[in-house]
């Protein structure tokens, strides 16, 4: 190579090594070439003129300020009575020592929940287990307002209770009219969990329509993941727009805090049984006195054709069902024109129908199909 070029060659290498490490260190100032089969990010501002399903918000407090001045804390109190010794309690002793007229120690139990405000005239929703036995109920409002509450009515059923308040100038909540929620749609519950007043968790429903718990006679609950503590009984279940969907009432755990699987109560049955409690002092049932259990079994013909419905496994022996001549054993397959394939599908359908009317059965009895007319009383209430 001629002396000249090996003289030029240097400093151009060099040259590049140096533009090389500055475009390394400022990516900013290296072109930019479009590629048309790769996909590109849309803005936010595309996003939501496209109306994408997939973005949410960065934020739900709006949500939570639609709703959380409706959500109070509520404060009960009672007193127990109890002997200041246990040997006092033993009827022996009583009589040999002469302590029938022992004076009796008093205690003042107390614990807390939550209720949500649904009326400005003062009602407000909150569950059956918060002011069970209550002597006082105390409200703290979210403006910081405190006052006693009277109960309008209770409906242990459903573990649900109605108070009443007398303040001006009351903040309701919104309740979602439509009723449509489904697995997946972010919810928040707002209470006052262990005396945190206006907490508020986060989560998802994960499912609707919860039964067979053996917590309530009649369940339909929404199973949430959001954080539902004691003291969050009673309060808001909110959708991500802020709308009243539930009434947080149970949480399902060995240890007695939050694992994941909250229960509320929709609203729709909660506001149903408000309506009732308001207009009769008491949810007003259908009831036919008999228990029963699904069952799939073949039905005793030349057919052999399967046939389902719910065995009969209890009847009151006064009651409606027992008086139609309704016997344990007989299998039920049709009610009103219905096939039965459901033992509590058939209360919560016999629930709704109101006493003084009939309800047509289909059952089937030593392979023969009878129609029998059930009264429907109305259902006793629960202690």
């Amino acid at each position: 190579m001629h002396p000249f070029f090996k003289f030029l060659a240097w400093p151009i290498v060099f040259g590049l090594l140096i533009a090389l490490l500055f475009l390394q260190l400022q990516p900013q100032l290296r072109p930019h070439h479009k590629d048309p089969e790769q996909h590109q990010p849309a803005s936010d501002t595309e996003h939501h003129k496209t109306g994408n399903p997939w973005q949410g918000p960065v934020s739900y407090s709006m949500a939570v300020k639609r709703t959380a001045p409706a959500v109070v804390n509520i404060y009960t109190s009672k007193i127990i009575k109890q002997q200041p010794h246990p040997f006092f309690g033993d009827p022996v002793f009583r009589h040999f020592f002469n302590r029938d007229n022992a004076p009796q120690q008093e205690r003042i139990q107390r614990s807390l929940g939550s209720g949500v405000i649904v009326s400005p005239e003062g009602y407000l929703l909150t569950n059956h287990h918060v002011i069970k036995d209550a002597d006082k109920i105390l409200i703290a409002l979210y403006d910081g307002r405190e006052t006693f509450a009277d109960i309008v009515g209770s409906d242990p059923d459903t573990d649900l209770a109605v108070l009443k308040i007398d303040l001006p100038n009351l903040l309701t909540a919104p309740i979602n009219e439509s009723g449509v929620m489904e697995v997946g749609d972010v919810v928040l519950a707002i209470g006052n969990p262990f005396g945190f007043e206006q907490s508020v968790s986060q989560g998802i429903i994960s499912a609707t329509g919860r039964h067979g718990l053996n917590l309530n006679t009649y369940e339909n609950f929404i199973q949430t993941d959001a954080a539902i503590n004691p003291g969050n009984s009673g309060g808001a279940l909110i959708n991500a727009h802020g709308d009243l969907i539930g009434i947080n009432s149970a949480v399902w755990s060995k240890s007695g805090g939050s694992q994941g699987i909250g229960l509320a109560i929709p609203i729709d049955t909660a506001t149903a049984v408000m309506m009732e409690i308001m207009q009769h002092g008491r949810v007003i049932r259908g009831w036919l006195g008999m228990e029963g259990q699904q069952l799939l079994t073949k039905q005793p013909s030349s057919s052999q054709a399967s046939a389902t419905g719910i065995i009969v496994t209890n009847t009151h022996p006064s009651g409606p069902a027992a008086q139609a001549g309704v016997l344990p054993g007989d299998l039920i397959v049709e009610l009103n024109g219905e096939k039965v394939d459901n033992a509590y599908r058939i209360m919560q359908r016999v629930a709704q129908i109101r006493p003084g009317k009939k309800v047509h059965a289909i059952i089937i009895r030593d392979g023969k199909r009878l129609a029998v007319d059930i009264a429907v009383w109305e259902r006793p209430s629960a202690k």
